[in-house]
């Protein structure tokens, strides 16, 4: 006989519910089964990022730093980029901050990709569509087509490691606690960034020291995101294919929670052995293992 000749087998969010409920002795029936199928499985993916590192869903951002002056630098970034649109950006400066007529909300620009974008800092709360901005430094006023959204940023989960680029050579930088940055005597001090802290809050921030001497160095640094929501029964995970069986176990242990009791110790015991196998696969291979030992439940 001959083989099918493809490979693009995957499941979306509602043949995975379907499955997970089968596993449960149930059927998947009424509009509020699909409901309650997608509110477990984002709990379920908050909950994979809870537990470790998932490869597929790191990325790469570069970020260009920005200094105004040799007194005024840029020390915090979005954990990712937030683009803002507006009229004409070509009399703002780098570093300079920026404020709504209107609103009064406040900014600083880090970069100006375009003549209408801007990438800023995070906002202190939101512009409003249409009003004047005006930079601290330039005196230049331009408007503000919407208000910028925050998605990519909210979107990371942490940053794994960085690095600041100097005329195209890199040169690790060493993260730090906040308690450590706290620390810090004068975090005004300008020079190349040797060490970044980052404040993981809903909109989460890389803060650099010392301060950028310059706005042409670049910070460059491999984050986690957050997976994509299941939004909708035709979507697909945003996931590989080897964590497919993962998936469904996991789902079907969450609606046994709630409709199957007995079968919640079996699901569970299933769930765990998958997502063993799954997490056991999402490394890098090849590359030699490294403990690192920890001293945080010693005491003198």
């Amino acid at each position: 006989m001959a083989t099918s000749g493809s490979v693009d087998f995957n499941l979306n969010m509602a043949e995975i519910a379907e499955e997970a409920f089968e596993r449960c002795g149930l059927e998947l029936r009424t509009g509020y089964d699909s409901k309650t199928a997608r509110r477990s499985l984002n709990l379920l993916f908050a909950d994979w990022i809870n537990r470790g590192l998932n490869l597929w869903s790191v990325d790469e951002v570069t970020q260009t730093v920005a200094n105004l002056s040799s007194t005024s630098a840029i020390t915090s970034y979005p954990v990712g980029t937030i683009t803002a649109t507006v009229g004409a950006s070509t009399n703002l400066s780098v570093g300079e901050t920026i404020t709504g007529g209107t609103s009064g909300v406040t900014a600083s620009v880090i970069t100006k990709p375009s003549s209408t974008t801007i990438t800023v800092t995070v906002p202190s709360g939101d512009f409003t569509a249409g009003e004047t901005i005006t930079g601290s430094s330039s005196s230049a006023s331009t408007t503000i087509s919407s208000n910028p959204t925050l998605f990519d940023v909210q979107a990371s989960g942490d940053i794994l490691e960085a690095v600041l680029r100097r005329d195209s050579e890199d040169v690790a930088i060493t993260r730090i606690s906040r308690q450590e940055y706290l620390s810090v005597p004068k975090k005004t001090t300008q020079g190349r960034p040797t060490q970044f802290y980052v404040d993981r809050q809903i909109t989460p921030t890389i803060t650099i020291w010392p301060a950028p001497e310059n706005s042409t160095d670049q910070l460059v640094y491999y984050r986690v995101k957050k997976l994509q929501d299941a939004d909708a029964s035709v979507n697909t995970p945003d996931i590989p294919y080897r964590f497919l069986p993962c998936i469904v176990a996991g789902l079907a242990y969450q609606i046994a929670l709630k409709r199957s009791p007995d079968r919640i110790q079996i699901l569970k015991t299933i769930y765990e052995e998958e997502f063993f196998r799954a997490s056991s696969e999402d490394i890098e291979h090849g590359v030699p293992l490294r403990l690192v030992p920890t001293y945080q439940s010693m005491r003198v």
